[in-house]
């Protein structure tokens, strides 16, 4: 299958710069993935699509403020590191920006000597391994002195740094947003539970390598970008036993979505699990645990758009892209939302 077979046009002034005032009065388009059949709403109605019985599963992961802008020891030479994820200890894997300045051996400082931190080896990749060293709380410093690592085509300066995270984010270790969560407020998540659905959490760590454009002509050639997971026992348990009444599996963005495709058996039951998931989703691929998705708008081309096809049918999806197109709606991560039915 063809990358191309997933491009469509999208006008630049369509890509949202910034959140919406209120994260629940975002539009929905509710797509339904047997008919094709089209509906225009508001965020806050989806309580209207949820029943009693249904799990809604969100992923409670915590975006990082993982880009440091520092000098050089000695030199004072700008650098940009991106912190990608904990190898051991305070060594992180980072991206390096210049790289040519980030050599193994060299120093660098942030926050005028706060943080310091040393390249100590350069991967085949082009990524750094780099030491910190700090006094106090690793996360209480890069708190004060990171900033959001915000997607490539977001180009305005982000005032509330909470508006890139949900509002259930509790465990750190994101390197972006699991974009779908967003349209979430506290009030509407409790209004969800009082109609009887229950809400559920796991933990999926998104990687940069989420934005990564898909370089080869066939989809099948694509390599994947590899996750961290965790799914509770108890989070397993109330999945199951969903599935087994015949409710629905409510799966809050595609992070949420790849971690119960990984981890359910051919029946679609799960267990209590953690490790590390490549699976790429893709037309032909056949669902086990997912059977509704709450997801934004995504980038022409990506895996994002070949999962959202793969659940929707790529004809509904990009005919419902063409729609969203046509409508002005608002797109990516800031962007407004799709309910797969």
């Amino acid at each position: 299958m063809d990358v191309k077979d997933f491009d469509f046009y999208l006008p630049e002034e369509l890509i949202a710069q910034h959140p919406l005032e209120k994260r629940d009065t975002s539009r929905l388009m509710v797509l339904d993935k047997e008919s094709g059949e089209i509906t225009h709403r508001t965020f806050h109605d989806i309580i209207e699509y949820l029943n009693k019985g249904d799990t809604l599963v969100l992923n409670n992961t915590r975006v990082m403020p993982a880009r440091l802008i520092g000098e050089k020891e000695k030199t004072g030479g700008k650098i940009e590191f991106l912190l990608l994820k904990r190898i051991k200890g305070d060594k992180w894997e980072c991206l390096a920006k210049p790289g040519k300045s980030a050599r193994e051996g060299r120093r660098f400082s942030f926050g005028e000597g706060k943080l310091k931190a040393e390249v100590v080896e350069v991967l085949e990749n082009g990524n750094r391994i780099v030491e910190f060293y700090y006094k106090g709380i690793f996360e209480e410093v890069l708190d004060s002195l990171g900033e959001m690592p915000l997607p490539p085509y977001i180009h305005e300066k982000l005032e509330d740094k909470e508006r890139y995270q949900t509002v259930y984010s509790k465990e750190n270790g994101s390197a972006a947003a699991p974009t779908a969560g967003l349209h979430f407020t506290k009030e509407l998540l409790e209004q969800i539970k009082e109609k009887g659905v229950n809400i559920v959490y796991l933990t999926l760590h998104v990687g940069l390598g989420t934005f990564r454009p898909v370089k080869v002509e066939k989809i099948e050639e694509h390599e994947m970008h590899s996750e961290f997971y965790i799914l509770s026992k108890e989070s397993a348990d109330i999945i199951n036993e969903t599935k087994k009444r015949g409710n629905k599996i409510i799966s809050v963005g595609t992070t949420s979505t790849r971690t119960l495709e990984t981890i359910g058996d051919e029946n679609g039951f799960v267990k209590e699990q953690s490790g590390w998931t490549n699976i790429f989703i893709y037309p032909g691929y056949k669902f086990k645990v997912v059977d509704i998705l709450i997801t934004n708008f995504h980038l022409p081309e990506s895996t994002l758009i070949m999962l959202v096809s793969t659940l929707a049918g790529k004809e509904h999806t990009m005919k419902a892209y063409e729609e969203a197109v046509k409508e002005r709606y608002r797109f990516f991560s800031f962007g407004d939302a799709m309910f797969i039915k």
